[in-house]
């Protein structure tokens, strides 16, 4: 890991994220009730949600979030007690606990993200300081 020896350009760490780290489409949605039961099958279907954010973004293995750190030269994260972090643009509101984020595409051909979703463990990261925001998420399995 590099130390700055000098003050940190702090928009030039959060374009070098922008540009190669947050490369993906993701989605946020909020659950907003509470999943139906289909009287016929006796099967409870999805939680309606609603479209919190849709945008560049990022989720990182925990092995990803480390990588990144080497990349913008710094340590810009603290240890993460979850194996998943999704990485989003400032623009992008602060994700809740419980919310759903899943990656609608990726601009690599071999990543395996599309299509799965995670849920945010805790409220988004916040500091008075960023260059991202930063949000502890799980894997999911959604039917």
């Amino acid at each position: 890991m590099s130390t700055p020896t000098g003050p940190v350009d702090l928009d030039a760490v959060r374009h070098l994220l922008e540009t190669t780290v947050m490369v993906d489409q993701v989605e946020i949605r909020r659950p907003t009730g509470t999943a139906p039961l289909d009287p016929d099958t006796g099967l409870v279907g999805p939680v309606p949600t609603v479209l919190v954010w849709s945008g560049s973004g990022a989720v990182l293995s925990a092995h990803g979030l480390a990588a990144v750190e080497h990349l913008v030269g710094g340590r810009w994260l603290d240890d993460t007690a979850s194996w998943y972090g999704l990485v989003t643009p400032l623009a992008a509101p602060l994700p809740e606990r419980g919310d759903l984020v899943t990656v609608t595409s990726a601009a690599s051909p071999t990543a395996g993200t599309v299509g799965r979703t995670w849920q945010a463990l805790d409220p988004a990261e916040a500091s008075t300081v960023e260059v991202a925001r930063i949000t502890r998420l799980d894997e999911v399995i959604v039917a």
